[in-house]
């Protein structure tokens, strides 16, 4: 950073509080692109009222923003705290504006737990242009710019104001545009998480202190978990591999009535499709840890502390656990069992350039099911897939060659400037070859028939927006997400020999393919259809035991 020195004699430099109000001003106005865009579409900013709206918004959105850095306002914190929101909020505006997200807290925690290759999926020209030209530049010149930053008792009092005048101001506003304000709020209330940075800023807080009991605290839970003594057992040990999608919405799989053949192979097996379910959350950091939790999803969102999960309690129950995950993680789930990541494997023809599809997680699957213990593998068996499916917004590659049936095919990761025929063609490709690996495990669990009482449970963590109502991706709040992001597959497949086992007939589970279920039964479901019985079981939540016959 270059001094902040006057460059020549008799020359004093910029005011820190004039620096910081600039930088306000530039990211309330041309940060906050989305947002206008927002309130231009609900008819906010029409006629002399919303030019007035639109004036008291920005303002409100710098008063805030100067509060913000004003106990920053000094020699060594200004410009770097500065340079960091013009960067942040170029990054925000991008996304926002590109694909029609909103920023809160699970937003966030997805762009933490991001890994290299979901990154570069997000990387364009466009992301490029929009950081220079809203951060990068406005950053620099902010480095370079000259300041006077006088004695410390004269800054301190500057400090003072600046913070007592923006909250004035801050105040002044939200009071004079209260009205039109509150209307807005409660009919839009996304609108909140448009505001750049301090959206970010607020999620930032939220993950940081908002809940610092469950960062610290995990309760156990099922314990006392044990397999049933049923009559009528076979001696093979039960093999159940729940496949976990990812950003699979349920209105694209043709065996729910979408008019594309997106899942002919799945459609030639013995599959039962529960075409109503839906997820507790829109995304995959949100929604894997509460349907692995024993909760519903405003317990979830209520909860104390953290609880061991639906693996967990199988493994207290003594069955043989694996998790295997193509993608950036299993979201802590996993963390107490043996669990695999095969993201960054190398195959020739699975990972062809640095990312595998999602064959890669059957591989030598039989050697890795032979490494557990062999006394748990005598009680049972469950294994995880965690899939890569459907991850925008990439979609092109998600499925490889021989599998894209339908073209043309976005290929571009700037969403919005792909024809949504060919961008709805690069998702269905990506569901498609979804189902080809469906069933590929599916006929790898019949090879097992003699050995294993198998079956498969698909469920999808969250569903996907493909452009509808200018909504890209995933992540909005759940209360304002539309129904295509929550909305997700949910599909099961039983042997002859699991079916006998659990009782479950497969034509009741036909017949119920129309009533509504959520996460909130899945980890119940799991339970009942192994026969674990535990104090954390609910029988009411368990979507089978009305289908299971004595």
């Amino acid at each position: 950073m270059l001094s902040d020195r006057a460059r020549s004699p008799g020359r004093h430099g910029w005011s820190p509080i004039t620096l910081a109000l600039l930088g306000c001003l530039w990211m309330a106005s041309a940060g906050n692109l989305a947002l206008w865009r927002a309130l231009h579409r609900l008819g906010a900013l029409d006629g002399w009222r919303g030019a007035a709206l639109a004036a008291g918004v920005a303002l409100a959105i710098g008063a805030a923003l100067a509060l913000v850095l004003a106990p920053f306002a000094w020699r060594r914190s200004l410009k770097p705290a500065l340079a960091l929101l013009l960067l942040a909020a170029a990054a925000g505006s991008h996304f926002m504006w590109a694909y029609g997200i909103v920023i809160d807290s699970t937003m966030l925690a997805n762009v933490l737990q991001t890994d290299l290759h979901e990154a570069r999926d997000l990387l364009s020209g466009r992301l490029l242009l929009t950081l220079t030209l809203l951060g990068i530049v406005p950053a620099w010149w902010i480095v370079r710019a000259p300041v006077d930053w006088g004695r410390w008792p004269g800054r301190l009092r500057a400090n003072l104001l600046l913070f007592a005048g923006a909250l004035a101001v801050l105040v002044g506003t939200v009071l004079a545009a209260y009205q039109p304000l509150a209307a807005l709020s409660r009919g839009h209330r996304e609108l909140r998480h448009l505001v750049n940075p301090l959206n970010s800023l607020q999620a930032l807080a939220k993950l940081g202190v908002g809940r610092p009991a469950q960062a610290t605290t995990r309760q156990p839970l099922g314990t006392d978990a044990r397999i049933a003594a049923l009559a009528g057992r076979t001696d093979r040990a039960p093999l159940l591999v729940l496949v976990l999608g990812e950003t699979a919405r349920a209105d694209h799989f043709a065996l729910n009535g979408y008019a594309r053949p997106t899942t002919p192979a799945l459609a030639a097996l013995d599959v039962t499709s529960q075409r109503n379910a839906w997820s507790c959350g829109t995304s995959t950091a949100a929604s894997v840890p509460c349907m692995f939790s024993h909760l519903a999803r405003e317990e979830f969102d209520s909860r104390d502390a953290d609880h061991d999960t639906l693996v967990d309690v199988l493994q207290h129950a003594g069955l043989a656990v694996l998790w295997l995950d193509n993608q950036a993680g299993c979201k802590g789930v996993c963390d107490r069992v043996p669990n695999v990541n095969t993201s960054a494997l190398r195959h020739p023809t699975l990972c062809p350039d640095g990312e595998c599809l999602d064959e890669i997680l059957l591989d030598g699957l039989d050697k890795r099911l032979a490494a557990l213990p062999v006394e748990r593998r005598a009680r049972g068996t469950v294994l995880v897939l965690h899939q890569m499916g459907s991850h925008g917004p990439a979609y092109h590659r998600r499925s490889p060659p021989d599998a894209k049936h339908f073209q043309p095919e976005c290929r571009s990761v700037a969403l919005q400037d792909c024809e949504h025929p060919a961008l709805v063609n690069a998702y269905d490709n990506s569901i498609a070859y979804t189902d080809r690996f469906l069933a590929a495990t599916i006929r790898w669990l019949q090879a097992r028939g003699e050995a294993a009482d198998s079956a498969l449970l698909y469920v999808a963590d969250h569903g996907e927006s493909l452009g509808e109502h200018n909504l890209y991706l995933h992540g909005l709040p759940y209360a304002v997400a539309p129904d295509v992001q929550k909305h997700v597959a949910w599909i099961s497949w039983f042997s002859p020999a699991f079916a006998r086992r659990s009782g479950v007939a497969a034509g009741c589970l036909q017949q119920r393919r129309d009533e509504r279920l959520g996460h909130e039964h899945y980890f119940h479901s799991v339970l009942g259809l192994l026969d674990v019985q535990t104090s954390a079981y609910r029988p009411e939540r368990d979507f089978y035991r009305a289908c299971r016959q004595p």
